[in-house]
């Protein structure tokens, strides 16, 4: 500060201190964003951006609008855990929803309709996390939106490109992870739900990567047997209404269940040979399960952060539980033994960021559990050992690229 002060004459402590800090912000407000940002709108869709020099709290910021947009989709523009989820706001942001994306940066999504994320939720880039709106200090519906670096909103960039204000088409076209058996052989195959425009799922078969096309860029992914003929059928979770479309050879079934802030899971919970529907309340920890009357089993397990997994842990034909903890990437696997005893294992695989499967690798009856890496689009699969109970191992880890890498 002396040298510099030697260099100006005339120009005061104060003053230099002032121009100092001035250059700091400046500086952090024009960085480039290390997140790899997608726009914060389905697959596909073309919005406006606009700012203003009187823009709150920063010229920075983004007013996205398009014709008759109110109670449009909004979408997490990148992966990370909700920080915020205001649904009552009346001033400033209204109803708004924060999402910290673990590196120093976070993304600010404001003036909406309906929030549909809880507080301490992971969601993934692409996922809904409300609806374009007018509350608190709005003069008309749109999303504000804000890229932000420690607590200074910067220029926004997406897919690594500054963006100019403007029409601009979203490309937030993201796979998610899946696994199934799709083949009837016993054994699951590496999949993923390509959102887009027309959303598929795309299944890594031994006899070449087959193309289902089901869903649209909103819907989360759901597999099981739904009319028990052994055969794995696609499903998905339209979280806004809060209902699954179950796909058979004898058409789609709907049903309604759940909340909007929930995840959608599938399994056999009692047995029987056909899958049921469920949700993971993450805002509680805890899972349930819809049973073929329609009532329901609750199981606490796991935080907010946690992801659901499911599977038949110990090949007794009954689907179990589990969660993963990206942070740690580890899962924890509940399963119950004939005497009705509560068995809880721990076991980590992959590493912080990665996203969960479950599925039967070696074709043994018994649910292994796996990771896909989104920077590389790699699968990593281990199998689960329970000979040992309750001690559970794992062993046997293999790789498998499939899918588009995100960044």
């Amino acid at each position: 500060m002396k040298t510099l002060a030697r260099r100006l004459p005339g120009v005061s402590a104060a003053a230099l201190a002032g121009l100092t800090l001035t250059l700091f912000t400046s500086s952090v407000a024009h960085a480039v964003p290390l997140t790899p940002h997608q726009m914060p709108f389905p697959c596909g869709e073309t919005w406006t951006g606009s700012t203003r020099s009187s823009h709150s709290p920063s010229v920075r910021s983004i007013d996205w609008n398009r014709s008759a947009d109110e109670g449009d989709t909004v979408v997490a523009s990148a992966a990370g855990i909700v920080t915020k989820a205001d649904a009552t706001g009346t001033r400033g942001y209204g109803h708004h929803v924060v999402i910290d994306h673990q590196n120093g940066e976070s993304s600010v999504y404001g003036h909406l309709q309906a929030v549909t994320v809880a507080l301490g939720q992971y969601v993934d880039q692409g996922a809904v996390i409300g609806t374009v709106g007018n509350t608190g200090n709005s003069r008309g519906a749109h999303l504000h939106f804000e890229e932000r670096s420690a607590k200074s909103v910067i220029a926004a960039s997406f897919a690594g490109v500054p963006y100019v204000y403007g029409d601009l088409t979203s490309y937030n076209c993201v796979d998610v992870p899946i696994a199934a058996d799709f083949t009837g052989d016993a054994i699951a195959e590496v999949a993923v739900f390509r959102r887009g425009k027309r959303s598929s799922f795309v299944v890594n078969d031994p006899a070449g990567a087959r193309v289902l096309l089901f869903g649209k860029a909103t819907d989360e992914p759901v597999v099981g047997d739904w009319d028990g003929d052994g055969a794995v059928n696609l499903g998905l979770w339209r979280q806004k209404r809060r209902k699954f479309l179950l796909q058979t050879p004898a058409g789609v079934t709907k049903v309604k269940y759940g909340v909007a802030t929930d995840r959608a899971i599938a399994g056999d919970w009692d047995g029987n040979g056909t899958d049921q529907v469920g949700v993971h309340r993450a805002s509680a920890g805890a899972f349930h399960q819809r049973l073929d009357d329609g009532t329901t089993a609750t199981v606490l397990l796991g935080d907010a952060d946690d992801l659901p997994v499911t599977g038949d842990w110990d090949g007794d034909g009954v689907t179990d539980l589990g969660v993963f903890d990206k942070t740690s990437a580890t899962f924890t696997l509940r399963r119950v033994d004939a005497g009705g005893q509560v068995l809880i294992s721990q076991l980590p695989l992959g590493a912080p960021g990665d996203l969960p499967v479950a599925g039967d690798w070696d074709g043994d009856g018994v649910t292994d559990i796996g990771v896909w890496t989104p920077a590389t689009a790699t699968f990593t699969q281990a199998r689960v050992d329970f000979s040992a109970a309750p001690v559970a191992s794992r062993s046997q880890v293999t790789t498998v690229r499939f899918g588009l890498p995100r960044g």
